[in-house]
């Protein structure tokens, strides 16, 4: 559950930050994919790291 949730959340930051850098759909859709990836592994890894001490 924490791998959607953070995907999820980095894919809409990354729609963020696209959008204060005034970009087009292109950029929108790639940063959203760039962040989305970014913090999915960030929570995979934190899940496997909860799993294993908790």
């Amino acid at each position: 559950m924490i791998i959607l949730a953070a995907c999820i959340a980095g894919s809409c930051y990354g729609w963020l930050v696209a959008s204060r850098r005034n970009g087009s759909l292109a950029d929108k859709a790639q940063y959203c994919a760039g962040y989305g990836v970014a913090f999915l592994i960030v929570g995979f890894i934190a899940t496997i790291l909860l799993d294993r001490f908790v």
